[in-house]
């Protein structure tokens, strides 16, 4: 199936420069190795910020700049999240795809499901730099969410099952992006379960008394 919702320009860009949070990052790179299309994108901002940066003119330093950022470059862990284009027969076969396994300790039947509300499990997914919050959802099919609104920005990466979201349907590899301007009420699709991962930079805004009164063991 075609994906038709693919990441924004300015997150594109974001993630090309290395500026991204981890988590963002984190579904970035797990949507180009599903979509063809955004992997063209990718490499035409990489070269867009090489060019770029070829044109910058030099400046002078101090002798002790490349020993100082060496230092801390081997000093400091490595969140960002590796780029490919090269995809092995695995890779695109498995229904978890890397580097999204890589995070979750294996594909789809090695998965260790945490429940999270009725019909809803989740597996939370760490990353160091704490900008953003990621986490593996499962919906059963045909669960609606709570209505809800947002305090920041949302990412969501359909990987299987379908995500009905306003007026669009979401399948694999499909991304939705919300801000504080969005206010819905998704639902999973009837056929399958629907497994997304989704990346939060700030709590949610729900509607109902009871969903805020969960709220905070949830840790949405």
């Amino acid at each position: 199936m075609t994906i038709k919702f693919h990441v924004s320009n300015d997150i594109l860009v974001s993630y090309s420069a290395g500026t991204l949070d981890e988590a963002s990052s984190l579904l970035v790179a797990t949507h180009l190795t599903l979509c063809p299309h955004c992997r063209a994108r990718n490499r035409s901002a990489d070269s867009l910020g090489g060019y770029l940066l070829d044109s910058l003119e030099e400046a002078p330093v101090s002798s002790t700049m490349k020993d100082a950022i060496l230092s801390r470059v081997r000093s400091e862990p490595a969140v960002g999240v590796s780029k490919t284009d090269s995809l092995s027969r695995t890779a695109r076969d498995a229904i978890i795809p890397d580097p999204l396994r890589g995070y979750v300790g294996g594909d789809l039947d090695e998965l260790h499901w945490r429940r999270l509300a009725p019909r809803v499990q989740q597996i939370p997914v760490p990353t160091v730099d704490g900008r953003s919050k990621a986490r593996l959802l499962r919906f059963q099919s045909g669960l609606t969410v709570p209505s809800h609104g947002h305090n920041g920005r949302e990412l969501t990466l359909v990987l299987t099952g379908s995500l009905c979201d306003r007026d669009s349907i979401l399948y694999r590899g499909d991304i939705a992006e919300t801000d504080e301007r969005t206010e819905h009420q998704p639902f999973a699709g009837p056929d399958e379960d629907c497994i997304c991962l989704a990346v939060t930079d700030a709590p949610l805004r729900f509607k109902s008394k009871m969903a805020r009164l969960l709220q905070p063991f949830f840790g949405i």
